[in-house]
C-alpha cells in the first residue's frame, strides 16, 4: 500500500540567538548558521539572512527546474545559474520602511544540454509555477526575471 502524502504540512523550528547577529537553526540532521559578517559585529560562520533568501531563491529553481525536466523528459546537462539581484537597503539599515526590499532579481539558467532553446523555455514556464521561493518573491512585489539559456 502506498503511503499517500500531505499536501499542506507545518514546517517548525526552535532557533537559538547566541549573539544579536548568529542565529542557529537546527533543520532535520542539519545545523544551520544565518550571520552578518565580522564588520558588522557578525563571525561570519554563515550567510547574512538577506543573502540566505537569494540562495534560497537560487536553489529552488534548480530543485524545480531539474523536477520539471525530469518529468516532461528533458536532459538540462551542466547547469549554472547566475544571479542579479537588486537590494534597497534602507529597510536594513532601519533608515525608511521600505516596501520591496528586492525590487528586482534576474536570474539567467545556463544550460550545457543537448535540449532545444524551446524545450528549456517550457521548463522555465513549468518552474515558474512551482518554485515556492519564486512565489515568495513575486508575491512580495520583485520583479522577478528567470532566463533559461542554452549553451
Amino acid at each position: 500500500m502506498a503511503v499517500k502524502m500531505k499536501p499542506v504540512v507545518t514546517y517548525r523550528a526552535k532557533a537559538s540567538c547566541p549573539t544579536h547577529a548568529r542565529t542557529e537553526i537546527p533543520v532535520r540532521d542539519l545545523h544551520v548558521v544565518i550571520d552578518e559578517p565580522v564588520e558588522r559585529g557578525g563571525t561570519n560562520l554563515g550567510p547574512t539572512p538577506t543573502e540566505a533568501a537569494m540562495t534560497a531563491l537560487i536553489a529552488c529553481t534548480n530543485v524545480i527546474g531539474n523536477k520539471n525536466a525530469h518529468r516532461l523528459g528533458i536532459d538540462l546537462g551542466e547547469i549554472n545559474i547566475d544571479a542579479d539581484c537588486k537590494f534597497d537597503r534602507r529597510g536594513v539599515l532601519m533608515q525608511e520602511e521600505i516596501d520591496v526590499p528586492f525590487p528586482a532579481v534576474t536570474l539567467t539558467v545556463n544550460c550545457t544540454t543537448t535540449a532545444s532553446q524551446d524545450d528549456l523555455d517550457l521548463v522555465g514556464v513549468e518552474t515558474a509555477k512551482y518554485c515556492a521561493i519564486a512565489k515568495l518573491f513575486e508575491a512580495a512585489g520583485t520583479d522577478l526575471t528567470v532566463n533559461w539559456v542554452k549553451t
